[in-house]
């Protein structure tokens, strides 16, 4: 992949927890779209996509130190940059 198509497209793994080391405000900030299973997905926590998997947070229950309660879920994933338009390029798994 060049360096320009990877610049438009999201990084192999991103989490929305700032406490994660894989957490990036600047990526997020930018808007990033999901496909998991080939449905579009707004729930995600956290995705890898070489490794094929997300986490979603498991209803409203939380862990005794108020974190959300995720469940990790195995599948193909796509990400996108949703502020590139209607056809952006899309990272997936090869």
């Amino acid at each position: 992949m060049s360096e320009e198509t990877k610049s438009q497209t999201p990084p192999d793994h991103l989490s929305v927890n700032p406490k994660s080391e894989h957490f990036q405000m600047e990526v997020l900030q930018r808007g990033v779209g999901i496909r998991f299973k080939g449905k579009q997905r707004t729930d995600i926590e956290e995705y890898s996509i070489s490794e094929g998997w997300v986490r979603v947070q498991a209803g409203k229950t939380v862990d005794r130190r108020g974190n959300p309660l995720t469940l990790k879920l195995n599948g193909p994933v796509e990400a996108w940059f949703e502020d590139l338009g209607d056809n952006p390029p899309i990272a997936k798994a090869d």
